[in-house]
Parts: C-alpha cells; sequence; structure tokens
C-alpha cells in the first residue's frame, strides 16, 4: 500500500445515486491540481445514475483519480480514522446516502468514510441533491450540520453573471474548495479582481 505523500493534501470525493453527474465530473477536473491526491468512491446507486443521465462513465471520472475505492469494500483505507485526509466531499448526495449517515450506518465504504471523517473532525461537505424536501431530508441534513458536515447543496449564484451550465458548475466547485482553503474558479461578489 503506497504510502501518503506528505506534499499532497488527500481528499476523498464520494458520489452516491443522486441526479448530478456533470456536476460530479466537474467536481473532479476541478481538483486536478498537483498539490492534491484525489481518492474516488462510486456508490452502485450512483452507477444506475450514470446510465439513466449518460454523457459520463465511472471509468471516465476514474481517470481523474489517484485511486479508486470500490463502495462495498469496508476495510478501504477511507474506513479507518488512522488513514491520514484533509476531509471529503459527497457530491451529489442522495437522501437515502445523507440518512445512512446522519444516523451512522456506515453499509457501505461511502457511508463509513462519511462517518469516519465525522468522528475525526475532518471537513465533510455534502451536497445534497433533491427537491422538494421533506422534513425528514432537512432533519437528517440538521443532524449532520449538527455533527460538524457542510451542507452546501447545487445553488447557482447568479450574480456572476453566467453564460452557460458550465459555467454555473465551475462557480460552484470552486465554492466547494472554498470549504477546505483552496482555491478555485470562482467569481466573487464584489471583487473587482
Amino acid at each position: 500500500m503506497p504510502a501518503q505523500n506528505i506534499d499532497k493534501r488527500r481528499l476523498i470525493v464520494g458520489i452516491s445515486g443522486a441526479s448530478g453527474m456533470p456536476l460530479a465530473l466537474c467536481l473532479l477536473q476541478t481538483l486536478q491540481r498537483p498539490e492534491i491526491e484525489l481518492h474516488l468512491i462510486i456508490s452502485s446507486g450512483a452507477m444506475r445514475v450514470m446510465q439513466e443521465e449518460g454523457g459520463v462513465s465511472a471509468a471516465e471520472l476514474a481517470l481523474y483519480a489517484h485511486t479508486v475505492h470500490p463502495a462495498d469494500d469496508v476495510a478501504a483505507g477511507p474506513a479507518s480514522g488512522s488513514w491520514r485526509n484533509d476531509g471529503m466531499i459527497i457530491c451529489p448526495c442522495s437522501m437515502s446516502s445523507l440518512a445512512a449517515i446522519a444516523c451512522g450506518a456506515g453499509v457501505n465504504l461511502l457511508h463509513r468514510a462519511a462517518d469516519v471523517t465525522l468522528k475525526e473532525r475532518r471537513p465533510l461537505v455534502i451536497v445534497p441533491r433533491e427537491t422538494p424536501l421533506n422534513l425528514i431530508h432537512l432533519d437528517n441534513m440538521r443532524r449532520l450540520a449538527a455533527a460538524g458536515a457542510v451542507i452546501m447543496p447545487f445553488m447557482p449564484a447568479f450574480y456572476t453573471r453566467p453564460d452557460s451550465i458550465d459555467d454555473l458548475l465551475r462557480q460552484f466547485c470552486g465554492r466547494l474548495l472554498d470549504q477546505f482553503g483552496l482555491h478555485g474558479p470562482v467569481r466573487r461578489w464584489r471583487d473587482e479582481a
């Protein structure tokens, strides 16, 4: 098993079975930096959504990762608090995965890695994809926020005057990187630079 390069930031990206594969692809592309070692977990639900949405495959997403961990391998590195990393983003996050994480049910590696991220007090950013939200969804988000997660639904910023969906995706992905102290392709409010 290769040791972590201490000059790199090790991030985990989880992709669960919610609509939003173009957002996941944009995030992986935005994280392509020499200082980032990217570890990817793709749930079985995400595999199904990829088939339905088309346009992106698990093999294509895997090209952006240093390592792809099978979602059913609960003995993989991200399942342990002693496995060093700098945090996790779940993008997109289904309500099913959100609920499993909120109640500590680590039924697959994505859920277990998120649970470990919380218990180790590392940044966990969750991008829920559902609308409208019912009280159960909201309560699960509240529980995760209280446990230390950042809940960051995909809500486009129109003050940037986007010309395309890609502009909206890039802006949002840049804001995700903000949560880890990384500079991304973000237009800032009232920032002339």
